[in-house]
């Protein structure tokens, strides 16, 4: 059963950050109750829970969806409330973690109440400059309001081609029961002191002064989100409030500057794992930087790319003669990009692909390539081991990590 005192108290005559249609949910199914109407439980909506899911790659997704709200609890639980705080745990816990290398936050909301959001936005903010971990958001479906404030604090926003972002605004109800006390044979008289303790009260007309002291704190509450979502996003906080609260799909919010690129959940954790690999082969070459050919290279059956075992290369020291000429730089870029060719051909055969003419134009170095491609067949290896390792058919509460492995290795083998 609704708290309907409750749930009055936290929808009408306080501000929301919230979509509109969401609202109209809200209000539609509160609205029976001023009419002597019976009252509907809100729809449900999925699980809110906002536990994060590890990858093998160590990247940690957490789902925000449902409506947003100080505390849960203040309507039915089926109805898909989650908290700050429960997110705000969420995002630190996620961060401080030694096994997470990065951080999404996959998103599906309509936003929320006012209370509680702008020390959400900071407490993230904290966590990731105390860790210096990478935080992505994907609004799939939607990240309005609310719900984009949080989306805003990440450093790069997906957005897939039917998704909605923005709702950049703010929104106050007043229900006036006058009417339906009447009905009811009721009539209210407030004792109080402090002129301004019942204004804005659902017994009475909103008063004028009542109204203006409304819409003064939702004015305020405007500006401090247009200047969070503009400092986050690096935007002018006019340009923000150009966008009118509008809501944008799919490509339109790139356009406006509130998102970075289209595409899903998996399409994140794809380029996030990339993005992670480029400094861990960095990393790898700096202490092995002689990788070499086999001789095993030379036949197509047996090919495989090995390199030289770490440790220091002890170069014996030879008579002092005339200095050999030195290859001008010509010779040098001929020699560099016959040998990208030869292991792009080689890495070919090997079922991995690599751009030659590509990584000739970014100046990439044969032996960065050839750590490319090795992470690559390990990466391939991985996941034929794990999908080997798992049951062939589907079964009720399959691993997602299971499934994403593969899916990758049926994408590899095409």
């Amino acid at each position: 059963m609704l708290n309907l005192p409750h749930v009055a108290a936290r929808v009408f005559g306080t501000p929301l950050m919230i979509g509109r249609a969401k609202l109209e949910v809200i209000l539609g199914v509160l609205g029976p109750r001023f009419s002597g109407g019976l009252v509907e439980s809100l729809p449900s909506e999925p699980d809110p829970s906002p536990l994060a899911s590890v990858t093998p790659e160590g990247i940690a997704v957490i789902p925000i969806t449902g409506t947003l709200v100080s505390r849960s609890g203040f309507v039915d639980a089926a109805s898909g409330l989650l908290s700050y705080g429960e997110i705000g745990e969420a995002v630190a816990n996620t961060m401080a973690a030694p096994d997470v290398r990065g951080v999404i936050l996959d998103m599906d909301s309509p936003g929320g109440e006012v209370g509680g959001l702008f020390d959400l936005v900071d407490r993230i903010t904290t966590a990731k400059k105390d860790h210096n971990k990478p935080l992505w958001a994907v609004a799939d479906e939607c990240a309005l309001s609310a719900a984009y404030a949080i989306a805003s604090t990440a450093d790069r926003i997906y957005v897939t081609r039917t998704g909605e972002i923005g709702s950049i605004g703010v929104v106050a109800a007043h229900v006036d029961e006058s009417g339906a006390d009447a009905k009811a044979g009721l009539a209210w008289s407030f004792i109080f002191a402090g002129d301004r303790k019942v204004d804005g009260n659902s017994h009475g007309a909103l008063s004028e002064r009542a109204r203006a002291d409304i819409q003064a704190d939702v004015d305020r509450l405007y500006g401090d989100f247009c200047t969070l979502v503009a400092t986050n996003r690096s935007l002018l906080p006019d340009a923000v409030r150009a966008t009118e609260a509008a809501i944008f799909r799919g490509d339109l919010a790139i356009k406006a500057g509130l998102a970075d690129r289209l595409g899903t959940l998996d399409v994140a954790l794809a380029e996030m794992t990339a993005e992670f690999e480029q400094p861990l082969a960095a990393w790898r070459l700096s202490t092995n930087p002689k990788p070499k050919r086999s001789a095993s290279m030379a036949t197509e059956n047996t090919e495989q790319i090995e390199t030289e075992p770490p440790g220091p290369v002890v170069t014996p020291i030879a008579p002092i003669t005339e200095p050999p000429r030195q290859p001008d730089a010509a010779e040098t870029l001929r020699a560099e990009y016959a040998e990208i060719a030869d292991i792009a051909a080689q890495a070919g055969r090997l079922g991995v692909t690599i751009d030659a003419a590509d990584a000739m134009r970014k100046g990439i170095k044969p032996d960065a390539l050839r750590r490319t491609a090795l992470d690559s067949l390990a990466r391939h290896s991985e996941a034929a081991s794990v999908v080997a390792a798992a049951p062939s058919m589907p079964i009720a509460g399959d691993s997602p990590i299971v499934r994403r492995a593969r899916e990758r290795a049926a994408q590899s083998q095409k």
